[in-house]
């Protein structure tokens, strides 16, 4: 909105000053700053309104240290989340901007499921939640929307080198990078590789010339896959105070960074990585999450006075998982978003495992002490602080290398 705004101050009347707002990094910013604004004033308030309305987490027993002191906790605090990662891009970014409408429909769409499992879970007095079926089928219809969206939508583009010309030493070498004229394209980005690029269309090739007609099934199969696992991993990874909140912004952190270089024509150009037009809007997105997920950490750090919910963990796993797809980068994910990845896999293996030697030796058996991850290490009898620190150091570590993977071919 204030985009539209300035740019019409800028043309109609020459205010100094006002063509700042073309720059993406200075509404990047003012996101980042408006969202610890809200998440941080608005917070409080919040908070408190859930402890009138007695909106407490029901805490099962499991038999952690310190877990029976998180009885009565405000939950349902991920609206603050959805809050400061939606006004500020409603107020910074530009509107029209279909990768921009698409996270804001992701936001919603997965805090609005969220949500209903809170409540039923807060209100109806039902700890099992909104049914697992119903979660399934909830993500499954989101990964159908963003997977037909950057399949068909003709504003979801990329722009690939145009063949490299050679010149004579005493010819002058052209002042920009030549790109060849936009295309609809199921490429997305390999890391490690040299020709770092996988086409979808691979799967379908087996059918012949009728194959690329069936492409989009396979994109949009793959899109709703990840889009799930991203957002059950999140989920599953909020169980400590700070943990899944601390490990989505430094994530955050990462993609902003593939976002900016991928909708730059100079540094996609220099890292010889594709060009993505338009998604130089996704910085201000991102931005605003990262803000979110900072400003709402300083309610939810240790000892938390407000845990985020499914409201909040299924919003932010979805928003990870879409903002990759966006910039495609979605194989990327294992090592932005490892720490998710981690507790995902810690649980299948349990459960698995205890399936396996229950049928085989008529008693199940555990490869951790209990899944996901970070309660194996509770049972180990590190202290929750301990457990969150070093999961956020993993993460960093995962985001740096995930960004490097940008020169390391």
């Amino acid at each position: 909105m204030l985009y539209y705004l300035f740019e019409y101050l800028d043309s109609a009347y020459d205010i100094p000053g006002a063509g700042v707002f073309q720059y993406i990094t200075f509404r990047a910013a003012m996101a980042i700053i408006t969202s610890l604004i809200i998440s941080m004033l608005f917070g409080k308030r919040l908070i408190d309104r859930l402890r009138r309305l007695q909106i407490g987490e029901t805490v099962r027993d499991l038999g952690l240290e310190g877990q029976n002191q998180k009885a009565g906790t405000p939950t349902m605090g991920g609206v603050i989340i959805l809050l400061a990662i939606v006004l500020p891009t409603v107020l910074w970014a530009k509107l029209d901007n279909i990768y921009i409408i698409l996270m804001l429909i992701s936001t919603l769409w997965m805090g609005a499921i969220g949500f209903v499992d809170d409540y039923i879970k807060v209100f109806k007095k039902d700890k099992t939640g909104l049914r697992g079926i119903f979660k399934v089928i909830g993500q499954i219809g989101l990964g159908v929307i963003v997977g037909s969206t950057l399949y068909f939508h003709p504003d979801v583009i990329i722009k690939e080198k145009a063949p490299t010309v050679k010149v004579e030493a005493w010819e002058a070498a052209p002042e920009s990078p030549s790109y060849n004229d936009p295309v609809k394209s199921t490429k997305t980005t390999l890391p490690f590789l040299k020709n770092n690029e996988f086409d979808y269309e691979i799967f379908t090739r087996w059918m012949g010339e009728s194959g690329a007609n069936w492409t989009w099934l396979i994109y949009i199969l793959a899109v709703i896959f990840i889009i799930t696992a991203v957002s059950n991993g999140a989920n599953l990874t909020d169980g400590l105070d700070g943990l899944a909140t601390g490990t989505s912004a430094i994530a955050g952190v990462a993609l902003l960074v593939l976002a900016y270089v991928s909708g730059s024509i100079v540094f996609s150009n220099y890292l010889n990585i594709m060009y993505i037009p338009n998604t130089g809007e996704l910085v201000i997105f991102t931005a605003a999450f990262i803000g979110a997920a900072i400003g709402f950490l300083w309610y939810n750090s240790f000892p938390a006075q407000v845990f985020m919910g499914d409201t909040g963990s299924l919003a932010i796993g979805a928003i990870i998982a879409v903002l990759a797809l966006a910039v495609r980068k979605e194989f990327l994910l294992p090592i932005i978003a490892g720490v998710f990845l981690a507790e995902n896999v810690s649980v299948i293996l349990q459960v698995s495992y205890f399936k396996y030697t229950k049928k085989k030796y008529g008693e199940g058996r555990r490869i951790f002490l209990m899944s996901p991850l970070h309660h194996h290490y509770q049972k180990k009898g590190y202290p929750e602080t301990k457990i969150v620190t070093r999961f956020w150091i993993v993460g960093i570590m995962l985001a740096v290398f995930a960004i490097a993977t940008l020169k390391l071919r």
